[in-house]
């Protein structure tokens, strides 16, 4: 998987959780994912479409996506609270427009959310696009950011602005 389609997501999820959820997060090694991989309590999926196409996935324990949800809302929220879902998948978009804004030559769109609920459920993924699984600690506990994109077009240079040519005389 390309470098350069990591690290604007390790970046984009320490930076989302220090400003919106109020809590650092501690990147730990990277590492491919393996069936059935990791099992997770509440997951916030996006997906990519356009140069590279795939999906964003982040993971929690029930306990510490509700510490989320509730920091990110600023009102106590469980898995039951009819705002939880949502401010999980905020989250999930917040992570993956930022990490798109880093993308250097690429034009990448992202899906509207979808945030699955259910003790120890497993997002599968395509062995076309095996996924890298960073496994985050935060002041709330464990969380995973997984991510599995395939390049469908070579990225362009971005180009610099165009200057601009003084009128008059």
């Amino acid at each position: 998987m390309d470098v350069r389609l990591i690290n604007p997501f390790v970046s984009a999820v320490s930076a989302v959780f220090r400003t919106m959820v109020h809590t650092s997060v501690r990147v730990g090694k990277p590492f491919v994912k393996t069936e059935p991989g990791t099992h997770a309590d509440v997951s916030g999926v996006i997906g990519f479409s356009g140069d590279a196409s795939g999906c964003v996935v982040l993971s929690f324990p029930v306990e510490v996506a509700c510490k989320a949800a509730s920091a990110f809302a600023g009102v106590p929220m469980d898995q039951n609270h009819p705002d939880f879902a949502d401010a999980i998948g905020e989250l999930a978009n917040m992570v993956a427009g930022n990490s798109k804004k880093d993308f250097s030559g690429f034009h990448i769109s992202i899906s509207l959310p979808s945030v699955i609920i259910g003790k120890g459920h497993v997002v599968s993924q395509s062995k076309a696009a095996p996924r890298l699984v960073i496994p985050c600690e935060t002041d709330f506990g464990p969380m995973w950011v997984e991510v599995g994109m395939v390049v469908e077009k070579k990225a362009q240079p971005t180009p610099a602005p165009a200057e601009v040519a003084a009128v008059g005389g």
